[in-house]
């Protein structure tokens, strides 16, 4: 089993990157193959609306903005599962996730055939480090976002400074029971 864990923090050492451990760590315990992500190591641009507001996303299911997009959008598909982790900015996603996951929508929302990530399950993971706030709107665009993909949405936790310690225990927890159910599917 493939699991994807797609983390969108400049920040190597904080909130973000310890939830993206304790997902590896829980994936990996059991028995999947773990691909990290860290969308910040990445040239990936903001979507372009092209044309009258849809290039070649719409039907041909590609973006024609040229970066390392197409590399990782194409990786998806030979994943079973995902873990989409982002740190909480202004009550939303971080800007690199939003591009990423913005192209990503565009481009598997609406194929005919089987996308990447249709019936995949995915954990939705929000890491609010200062106040804590925000991390209902971040949670609420994502799963709108894997509504639209029509994932299946195992999971949403919302982490912040005040309850770390049992959240990243919850995150290791789910993504492990994740990997566990599919594997059984």
């Amino acid at each position: 089993m493939n699991v994807m864990i797609i983390t969108s923090s400049p920040n190597i050492d904080g909130l973000t990157a310890n939830c993206g451990k304790k997902a590896q760590a829980g994936a990996e315990e059991a028995g999947a193959k773990v691909v990290v992500v860290n969308l910040n190591h990445h040239q990936i641009g903001n979507c372009h609306a092209c044309g009258n507001g849809w290039g070649p996303c719409r039907n041909e299911h590609h973006c024609q903005v040229n970066d390392d997009f197409q590399k990782l959008h194409l990786s998806m598909d030979s994943m079973d599962a995902f873990v989409l982790i982002t740190p909480v900015y202004w009550g939303e996603m971080s800007e690199s996730a939003k591009a990423f996951t913005d192209r990503l929508r565009r481009c598997e929302a609406l194929k005919k055939k089987r996308n990447f990530l249709e019936e995949k399950p995915v954990i939705s993971i929000a890491a609010a480090g200062g106040s804590g706030n925000g991390i209902t709107s971040c949670l609420t665009s994502m799963e709108r976002l894997f509504t639209h993909v029509k994932a299946e949405k195992f999971d949403f936790i919302g982490v912040t400074q005040k309850n770390k310690n049992y959240k990243l225990t919850t995150i290791h927890e789910a993504v492990k029971e994740m990997v566990s159910k599919r594997k059984t599917k």
